[in-house]
């Protein structure tokens, strides 16, 4: 006959061994799975596809500043230029898609690669996750005060007048600064000849010099030499008004429908867990929205914007079916 005392013993020592083991397994089996859902548990790191000093670089510090406390973790913005943008695309398209490489995207120019460049190592659609929208900037198109033009319906019938003589700068061949001029000569009728520059620096020389008599460049650096009275302001390229050139008509206010805008997002490689997408995009927009942030961005040109990654992703596949045409038209091709 087995007494009690000792069967309760028995089952003691039995729950106990097994609670143990239980515990241990706790502790070891969850570990990979805590070290995903804690992300992030090391450094972020944007990627920004131009040098630093340039708008791109401005926008993409601002960001990993601020993205830095959100996140808990060092958030390193670090400059891959080349190739028009494509050195840094790729990078992060090959990168892990675990959250930890990202690309601060002009989709302009991503767009238009697709379509300039016969042979792409990535894909923009297939190899990118979109996270969000993050900002925009305008274009203005000034003249130097020896086109006897005041505003843009005098310079456009001038040009009209005056077939071909007339010539345009912008930072290169097929950016969107040059594609926008041919976008515009579509719509007015115009015949505007592009002159390109190895980068906006040298174009705004050549135009202060009037060597050229027409620039087509980014709001904030331009903003500056009319204020000064060295410029002109013909029109502005957003379809509103820029904030920090509200007398600035736009182009669009003659020509409805002409648009070009750098607009800017921020994307990971494909792949990436959606809720760590979910996360950055959230904490993104989130420091996005906060007012100090807007009057930094505003103060350097740029209007904050943000969206759903599947907006984003829209309109990514918008402007590649934008921007094709325009390339095949201008004839730019690289390699």
């Amino acid at each position: 006959m087995i007494s009690l005392p000792k069967f309760t013993s028995l089952t003691s020592t039995l729950t106990t061994s097994v609670g143990a083991a239980l515990t241990g397994l706790a502790l070891i089996a969850p570990a990979g799975h805590m070290a995903h859902a804690a992300y992030p548990d090391k450094p972020v790191r944007i990627v920004i596809p131009f040098a630093p000093g340039g708008p791109s670089d401005v926008l993409g510090r601002a960001i990993a500043q601020k993205l830095n406390p959100a996140l808990g973790q060092p958030v390193i913005a670090e400059n891959k230029p080349g190739a028009g943008t494509n050195l840094a695309a790729d990078y992060v398209a090959k990168a892990a898609p675990d959250g930890y490489t990202l690309l601060l995207m002009m989709v302009g120019t991503q767009a238009i690669n697709e379509a300039m460049y016969t042979k792409m190592t990535y894909n923009t659609v297939r190899d990118f996750a979109p996270i969000t929208l993050t900002a925009a900037s305008s274009l203005i198109l000034a003249a130097h005060p020896s086109v006897p033009a005041k505003n843009l319906k005098e310079l456009v019938a001038l040009s009209k007048a005056n077939p071909g003589k007339f010539n345009y700068g912008t930072a290169g061949a097929g950016t969107p600064l040059h594609l926008g001029g041919l976008l515009f000569n579509n719509l007015s009728g115009t015949d505007f000849q592009h002159v390109p520059y190895k980068g906006a620096g040298p174009a705004m020389n050549d135009v202060l010099g009037g060597q050229i008599q027409l620039i087509l460049a980014g709001t904030p650096s331009v903003l500056a030499h009319i204020k000064s009275g060295k410029l002109n302001a013909m029109g502005v390229t957003s379809l509103k008004r820029s904030a920090n050139a509200p007398e600035v008509p736009t182009i669009a206010e003659s020509y409805p429908g002409f648009e070009v805008e750098l607009v800017y997002a921020l994307v990971a490689p494909a792949g990436t867990p959606k809720d760590v997408v979910s996360r950055l995009n959230q904490e993104v927009t989130k420091l996005l929205q906060d007012p100090e942030m807007r009057d930094k961005l505003a103060g350097q040109g740029f209007e904050v914007r943000t969206s759903t990654p599947e907006q984003l992703g829209n309109y990514i596949k918008s402007e590649i079916t934008k921007w094709a045409p325009l390339v095949k038209e201008s004839g730019v091709k690289a390699e």
